[in-house]
């Protein structure tokens, strides 16, 4: 037979559990008994275990005593408590000593072979309940694939996407990231076709999703009408996945509910995010701020500075008059962070904080510029590995803790989201074409419309015009563009950064999250 795992049982009455033993042995452990803490310590020293079983009273060293000499040996050797005892204090101390399970007198033996399983075979079980769960759920995607799926279906794929990629995270070896990030390169195929189809009945019809221009009236207009004190968090290039991972931090601080909206085109921040705020496409923009739009270059931050102003209109068109008004703050670095925690009492006591965090935005720009950034960030598991890790020392988490305990509601959004550019697509424009990766505008641009949309005139898309003969590209899938010029050295400079601008469920799909503090 071949032994599944070492246990090591610690017991002065081990005599009394030859039946328990027996019974371990026929379901192929091998049992190492001692009588006393000291021998169980002694023998940890000098042999394996895979599992440890430890009498809670025993004479001489007890076992609490001996799981922490066990512990400072064999740091990762789960360690059962068994114990007549059940003083809640004492369960408390067992935990607090970083027990992996915790058994009360009498113990049977089915007791023991879940607890056997819970330490030593979790993964294993869980990882074949996740094989055989995914074979079902691929199966069932590609069936709602082939139904033409809606734009909720979309929505519902992208969550499920996500939240698999997530679970599959923590199983590397299990060979179903490939399968997956396949499945996903398909739904995005496949997605491009629909928004190109589809996006133009959005923008000028009614039977459409929630978009950019949607967020605020319907969500943050209500609750101020209301009375209600609201803060609203834009967190600037932040995906779906990217929120996931870091919402379990505020489980015990919040109750959560969640929302989902399509960003407009281009995903990009000038378009994107100025639409959130005035609750008006960017053609309407322009025609009330022509200037935002005058300069061929999107990547200048004072694209977005009349936010502010254009939040201000559309709350007094919708009836919302703050006084005072609205406080609108921009964190862009530490000192924006720490300014903000220190002024983050007073602020509160507004009817309306807006913050917006580019963190996300900043990751994604200096990525390409950063061999460390690149390394720690080679792909969608280490992305959200690093937006994990930055929550939970952020500033943004802090001050989420801190409004927890007051009666503000939280809104967090995003104004679009990014995707790792894979494959490159040749571009022809002039010299004054906008230089973005996954979007473009420019006159005379030429493109594999197999890999863009391909957009002559502005006013099909509700974009701003800039000037006559202006027209747009914007990528689809996971597509960047790149000149004929220098093509492989620009491919090789860009590839598998991540990018926004274009169509992809990663860069258009995008939770909002309402918290109302526990």
């Amino acid at each position: 037979m071949n032994i599944k795992a070492k246990i090591l049982w610690a017991d002065d009455e081990i005599d009394l559990l030859k039946a328990h033993l027996l019974f371990l042995e026929e379901k192929g452990y091998s049992v190492q008994t001692v009588t006393n803490g000291e021998d169980a310590v002694a023998f940890m020293q000098k042999e394996d275990f895979d599992i440890v079983f430890l009498d809670e009273t025993m004479p001489g060293m007890d076992g609490l005593e001996a799981l922490v000499r066990i512990k400072e040996i064999k740091p990762g050797v789960p360690v059962v408590m068994v114990t007549k005892n059940e003083e809640e204090s004492l369960m408390e101390e067992a935990i607090g000593s970083k027990i992996d399970d915790y058994l009360t007198k009498p113990v049977n033996p089915s007791q023991l072979l879940l607890s056997c399983k819970k330490c030593l075979e979790k993964k294993r079980i869980k990882k074949e309940r996740i094989s055989r769960k995914y074979a079902e759920k691929f199966s069932e995607i590609y069936q709602i694939l082939n139904n033409q799926p809606d734009f909720k279906n979309w929505m519902d794929l992208h969550i499920r996407l996500c939240e698999w990629e997530i679970e599959i995270d923590e199983y590397p070896d299990m060979g179903m990231t490939d399968t997956l990030t396949d499945l996903r390169k398909e739904c995005n195929s496949l997605f491009s076709r629909y928004v190109e189809k589809h996006y133009r009945e959005w923008i000028f019809g009614n039977n459409r999703p929630e978009l950019s221009i949607d967020v605020v009236p319907s969500h943050i207009i209500p609750e101020l009408k209301n009375g209600k004190k609201v803060v609203f968090i834009v967190l600037d290039c932040i995906r779906l996945d990217q929120w996931l991972v870091i919402e379990p931090y505020l489980y015990d601080y919040f109750n959560i509910e969640k929302e989902y909206y399509f960003s407009i085109l281009p995903t990009a921040t000038p378009y994107s995010r100025n639409s959130m705020f005035s609750g008006l496409f960017p053609r309407e923009i322009e025609k009330r701020y022509p200037d935002i739009w005058q300069e061929w270059d999107d990547e200048d931050d004072s694209r977005n500075r009349h936010e502010k102003e254009l939040l201000d209109i559309l709350l007094k068109k919708n009836g919302v008059n703050l006084n005072p008004e609205l406080k609108y703050v921009k964190i862009l670095n530490v000192d924006d962070a720490k300014t903000l925690e220190r002024n983050l009492s007073s602020f509160l006591n507004l009817q309306l904080l807006v913050i917006v965090i580019n963190f996300a935005d900043l990751l994604a720009h200096k990525r390409s510029e950063s061999e460390v950034l690149k390394e720690i960030t080679k792909n969608e598991s280490a992305y959200r590995s690093v937006t994990r890790s930055w929550f939970e020392h952020s500033s943004l988490f802090y001050i989420l803790r801190n409004i927890a305990g007051k009666e503000n509601i939280v809104f967090i959004t995003s104004d679009h989201g990014s995707i790792r550019g894979k494959r490159g697509t040749k571009v022809i424009g002039d010299r004054e074409t906008s230089p973005n990766l996954r979007y473009k505008y420019g006159r005379n641009l030429q493109v594999d419309p197999r890999n863009a949309i391909v957009i002559k005139n502005p006013y099909d898309y509700r974009l701003p015009e800039r000037n006559i003969n202006c027209q747009y590209i914007i990528a689809k899938e996971d597509f960047i563009f790149l000149y004929p010029t220098g093509y492989h050295h620009y491919y090789n400079l860009y590839k598998d950064s991540f990018q926004h601008g274009g169509v992809s469920l990663e860069e258009m799909v995008l939770p909002i999250v309402k918290l109302i503090g526990k």
